[in-house]
């Protein structure tokens, strides 16, 4: 698992790192839940589990693309060779669009075959493990070199802002399993402090009484 931060860096990902790891996990419990849905893997499409990490996902990514990618690609004018490491994640970043828009056609379409289902949830598995890995290893440490103070704060207020539409569901989901260290870090970036006796006394314990990949569970546990 990814580190929150390097110590030298010039910026604090705790949040960025926080968000990767917490797909990881969810990819893993994908991977398990289809196993487990039995002749009809399309019922894993219909629980709370795929629902918060759908909402997770496009909040990440249209962070970045909004916020991120805009500014990294202006501080590195000039430098043609960064510039296609930056394009490779933006081609990504679409590739995976695309494919969560197959997964919602063909969940929609009565008559698309059930080995489909399989294959795209196989191929996202897949495609979002190594788009995670791929960012952080060609792509963040660019970040690290070029960005300005007020480009990384911008992207910082629009991540923080794209959580915030979901937080009550979200911020449990993003802070699963993830060390005190860490919880404490991304609960001072993302939540005012007058709100963590809620996230602790109402959010977390509604999300812990969710069993998110149970297609009989109801995402509504969860709202507060």
């Amino acid at each position: 698992m990814a580190d929150m931060t390097d110590m030298t860096d010039q910026f604090d990902m705790t949040v960025t790192y926080a968000m990767h790891n917490a797909l990881r996990r969810e990819l893993r419990l994908l991977d398990r839940a289809t196993v487990r849905a039995g002749p009809d893997p399309r019922n894993v499409l219909r629980t709370a589990g795929w629902q918060l990490f759908r909402r997770a996902l496009h909040a990440h990514h249209s962070a970045e693309d909004d916020a991120l990618w805009p500014a990294l690609r202006q501080a590195l004018h000039g430098r043609p060779l960064s510039l296609v490491r930056l394009e490779a994640i933006e081609v990504e970043h679409a590739a995976l669009a695309r494919l969560l828009e197959a997964i919602d056609q063909a969940l929609a379409d009565p008559d698309a075959g059930l080995p489909l289902f399989g294959e795209l949830t196989g191929s996202l598995v897949t495609g979002l493990r190594g788009h995670l890995r791929h960012e952080e290893e060609a792509v963040f440490p660019l970040v690290q070199a070029v960005l300005s103070k007020e480009q990384w704060e911008r992207f910082g207020r629009v991540h923080a802002q794209r959580i915030e539409a979901d937080a009550a569901r979200l911020l449990p989901w993003l802070l699963d399993g993830a060390a005190d260290e860490t919880a404490a870090a991304v609960l001072a970036q993302l939540l005012p402090e007058s709100a963590h006796r809620t996230y602790v006394d109402r959010w977390q314990p509604a999300y812990a009484m969710l069993d998110q990949w149970d297609p009989r569970a109801d995402l509504a546990v969860t709202r507060p």
